[in-house]
């Protein structure tokens, strides 16, 4: 317990400090907190989440319940509060995959999936910014812990706390819902066999529907406010999915077996090694043991710890095989993140790891296990677990955000504020599609809700170089285009990559 303690330790000294710094401040940051902020502040009660990447409908407005308490702390005035509940939520994963992967393998893997968590790259960023999918992975947790315990012959109410989660975190991100796809596995299997020690098999059959039913009808509850949405605006949601399946999903051009061969290393490595285009070859490493690991322990372990490597290897392949087929965008280097698409299962591969690495240890314990061999394989545990802690050290993100985070927003509004004064301004975004959310919402903060620019005596424009290579001409037209003749009277960079423009209107 007390070596799980320093673990834990680990995880918040690794996600709460400077937390405000730390994380990107985006669009979509701004925009989430001008929701949460409208919810707790105004009480407008959001019905949906926030919009899904490919356009036409949204993620689950649980999501902003959620995170509601926390932003009422400060009126939805200030993104910290928030920000606390990213990081507690990645610290509270941490022991998550503690339990999940102990009730799988034994008390060092579950050790070693807490370690691992505690000090993945990838999942610190997470802990310490504003963003719907970041908070997928401790729900997907709950679910797949929760599962696991009802199917090892644990109380049938165990299946209504993983229904849940699973609702959770399709709400969180409707991708997480793929993961209800090897639980729902689990779950049949708990119905058709008698578990050992368990003689009341019909007995725990009936149970164990009724609790699936409890957990099913509690996702049902989670949706109501879906379901108001709909009957209130013609049904937006459905149509916009039924138009992207209509389309084809998301398209791609890369063939079939190469996105099926990018999407699994991605799967299988992000958690471990990051970002597959920025290090290729640990990448490799990793997804590859991961497999062969796997493999090994499903046909070598013991009986717990073998139907735990045969259901995580089935798990990981029905991710791999649907997002590969599905989701082309993983196949591909896009300007955007899109490793959210499988969030749901990173954890899985976290709980994979550990349960490989301990499988070395345990292996080789036995009595018929010679000398060398025992401690070739303590080594070769030892080496493959330093060798990934080392790796996530030497790549953890910044202690300031590329951006600067919230603060270089709340700077870069000051600096506008102090460019318009007290006239009314109009507030543009260049590429159009996306928003000035980040912005604005300081904007909002402050009391400086911008206006329509028929009404506007002046104009700030935002430009994103990602989209827009060249941002100085774009911003002048755009601002003749909203107020006429115009006079410049500022322009700055609040990060890199974006341009901040003040028009004033001259009259002419």
């Amino acid at each position: 317990m007390l070596t799980l303690l320093a673990v834990v330790a680990l995880a918040a000294a690794t996600r709460l400090p400077g937390l405000a710094a730390r994380g990107q401040w985006d669009s979509d940051q701004g925009g989430q907190m001008l929701a949460l902020r409208a919810f707790v502040r105004d009480g407008v009660v959001p019905l949906v989440g926030p919009s899904a990447s490919v356009g036409g409908f949204h993620h689950g407005a649980l999501y902003y319940w959620l995170l509601a308490p926390a932003a009422a702390l400060s009126g939805g005035n200030d993104p910290y509060p928030v920000l606390v509940t990213f990081a507690l939520a990645g610290i509270a994963a941490v022991v998550a995959a503690w339990w999940v992967a102990r009730g799988m393998a034994g008390p060092v893997a579950g050790l070693i999936a807490a370690l691992l968590l505690a000090v993945s790259s990838t999942s610190i960023s997470a802990s310490t910014w504003l963003w719907n999918p970041n908070l997928v992975p401790l729900a997907s947790l709950v679910a797949v812990g929760a599962a696991w315990r009802a199917w090892s012959g644990a109380s049938p109410r165990w299946w209504a706390v993983a229904a849940t989660a699973l609702a959770v975190a399709g709400q969180l991100h409707v991708l997480a819902w793929l993961l209800a796809l090897p639980v729902a596995g689990l779950y049949l299997l708990d119905l058709r066999r008698t578990v050992p020690g368990l003689p009341d098999a019909p007995g725990r059959r009936r149970r164990v529907l009724a609790w699936g039913g409890i957990g099913l009808a509690v996702g049902v509850v989670l949706y109501l406010p879906l379901l108001v949405y709909e009957l209130g605006h013609d049904f937006p949601e459905t149509r916009g999915v039924i138009a992207f399946l209509a389309a084809g999903g998301s398209r791609s051009a890369t063939p079939l077996d190469t996105r099926l061969f990018v999407v699994a290393l991605r799967v299988l490595s992000w958690p471990l090694t990051g970002l597959l285009t920025a290090a290729p070859a640990p990448a490799v490493l990793a997804a590859v043991g991961i497999v062969a690991g796997l493999a090994w322990r499903a046909a070598k372990g013991e009986t717990g710890e073998r139907a735990a490597a045969r259901w995580l290897l089935a798990s990981l392949t029905v991710a791999c095989v649907v997002l590969g087929v599905g989701v082309g965008a993983l196949a591909e280097v896009t300007p955007l993140p899109v490793d959210q698409y499988h969030a749901a299962f990173d954890p899985l591969v976290v709980l994979s790891a550990a349960i490989v690495i301990a499988g070395l240890e345990r292996a080789v314990r036995g009595p018929e296990q010679r000398r060398r061999a025992a401690a070739g394989g303590r080594a070769l545990a030892g080496v493959m677990l330093v060798a990934l802690v080392a790796w996530n050290v030497s790549t953890w993100p910044p202690a300031v955000s590329p951006d600067g985070g919230w603060p270089a927003a709340e700077a870069a509004t000051t600096r506008v504020e102090r460019d318009v004064g007290p006239a009314p301004f109009a507030l543009v975004s260049l590429p159009s599609f996306k928003p000035p959310d980040a912005y604005r919402y300081p904007l909002v903060r402050d009391g400086r809700e911008p206006v329509p620019a028929s009404a506007a005596q002046a104009v700030v424009v935002l430009c994103d170089n990602l989209f827009i290579a060249d941002c100085a001409p774009a911003t002048d037209a755009a601002a003749r285009a909203a107020l006429g003749a115009v006079r410049e009277v500022d322009q700055f960079s609040p990060a890199p990559g974006r341009h901040l423009a003040v028009y004033v209107a001259t009259g002419g």
